[in-house]
């Protein structure tokens, strides 16, 4: 029965997020004006895939059957469909260790400098290499309980060891009073990091302050006011990586989940008690014969009739969020540094069924952000240091594809996308299936 929930709750998540899994970016070019002429060509140019309104790019793993990453793949070994149309690769970049190592596209190499007779010259520079990992670090200390902060400072160190490298470049944002804003850009030394990590404090509530806080036609006082915040904030990030077009972008989001309407029953009992409210059964479950109970009309049915659609709610804010991370092309891993929970923690005086109610609604939502956008979560396990690991293997070593939509149906807002590989005993994973146009404003 559990399973089933389960199933379901994912199925309404992606049935409300489908159509973001490849960012579709640019702005269009404007003509250029009678008489201009065109620039003169110089001798160095940067690789520049140049994205419009139609330009997709979209990153690729290549597998083959033990599972390892193939590194020599060449650009005719891939086929892109964008809803059955065959499309041409524009552009192609295979990175390995975090690193672009090939690229497909103009200008792809530095010409070498002239020979002259009697006169030895240097080789011409190659241009700087640039970082294929770009990785932002989410930490919602509105959703991470006090006494969570030690161990959540544990896991951001494991972070820092096993994931990020003196290449990579790297954002921090914390969504509450941790106060942690810092912009993408290299973090050597990891002195950022380092400093984001020692100002990292848990800010939500426990459960405790959840059943004692007013209670309204929405749920416990302020369990929504937070998540929206914190939606809030990973929105505007998102929107800042989506002016990133031609690298891989990893959202490494740190929080223990999302419940509109936790502790159902602890809740009722907590307002029956403190307004002195006549319970129609006892402790046992035997129904009262007092004229007070028969009398008794619920204050909180209207309360308990509304909180039906609290699942319905918070599927519908993850769903905006998915979107918007697909559009963006970003891959969310979602870490709960609650690892494997077996029982609740001591001073707790909840049910077991209420507990697991709540601990199965807070690890779905952090599984739908994780499985809708690409990624991963790291939840119920104690194994930190190999889901790192993992992660690490999944962004080092890629193929980004970049393509031209020649789908002539300007109207078709959802595109759907496969890739193939012609080299037998090698398949494609982990690219985007899915992307959305995004819809022209009125003006």
């Amino acid at each position: 029965m559990r399973v089933q929930k389960k199933t379901a709750w994912i199925v309404k998540i992606a049935a409300l997020s489908i159509g973001a899994t490849t960012l579709v970016s640019g702005q269009t070019q404007n003509p250029k004006p009678a008489g201009e002429k065109a620039p003169t060509p110089t001798s160095q140019q940067e690789t520049v895939f140049r994205a419009t309104a139609n330009s997709v790019w979209t990153n690729v793993l290549a597998r083959d059957a033990k599972g390892q990453f193939v590194p020599n793949m060449r650009p005719e070994e891939f086929e892109v469909y964008e809803d059955g149309v065959r499309q041409k690769i524009a552009a192609f970049e295979t990175i390995i260790g975090g690193r672009v190592t090939t690229q497909l596209g103009p200008a792809t190499a530095v010409p070498a400098a002239p020979a002259n007779e009697g006169l030895i010259l240097p080789r011409a520079v190659p241009p700087p290499d640039t970082s294929g990992r770009i990785f932002i670090i989410f930490i919602d200390d509105l959703h991470l309980e006090p006494g969570q902060t030690p161990q959540t400072r544990a896991h951001l160190e494991e972070v820092r060891d096993i994931l990020i490298h003196d290449n990579d470049l790297v954002g921090i944002v914390s969504s509450g009073y941790s106060s942690i804003a810092s912009d993408i850009q290299y973090d050597y030394q990891h002195r950022r990091l380092n400093e984001a990590i020692h100002k990292t404090m848990g800010g939500g509530q426990t459960p405790d302050e959840i059943i004692k806080a007013p209670d309204s036609q929405q749920g416990p006082a302020g369990i929504r006011y937070l998540a929206n915040v914190a939606f809030s904030t990973a929105n505007d990030i998102l929107k800042q990586a989506a002016k990133i077009t031609n690298r891989r972008k990893s959202f490494i989001y740190v929080s223990s989940g999302y419940d509109f309407d936790p502790y159902k029953d602890s809740r009722l009992k907590y307002q029956q008690d403190l307004y002195n409210i006549p319970q129609k059964t006892g402790s046992g479950g035997q129904v009262l014969q007092s004229e007070d109970a028969n009398n008794y009309t619920d204050p909180f049915a209207e309360r308990n009739q509304n909180t039906v659609f609290a699942e319905a709610d918070l599927v519908a804010e993850l769903a905006a969020l998915i979107r918007e991370a697909n559009r963006a092309n970003v891959t969310f891993y979602t870490l709960d540094p609650r690892g494997l929970i077996g029982q609740q923690d001591i001073g707790t005086s909840l049910t077991y069924e209420e507990w697991h109610e709540h601990l199965l609604e807070t690890t779905n939502s952090l599984r739908a952000l994780a499985d809708q956008t690409g990624g991963f979560c790291i939840c119920m396990t104690n194994d930190f240091k190999g889901m790192l690991k993992r992660i690490d293997a999944e962004t080092s070593d890629y193929y980004m594809i970049g393509y031209n939509s020649t789908n002539p149906d300007p109207m078709k807002i959802v595109r759907k996308i496969e890739i193939k590989i012609t080299r037998p005993g090698v398949h494609a994973e982990n690219y985007r299936t899915e992307y959305t146009l995004k819809r022209p404003s009125k003006k």
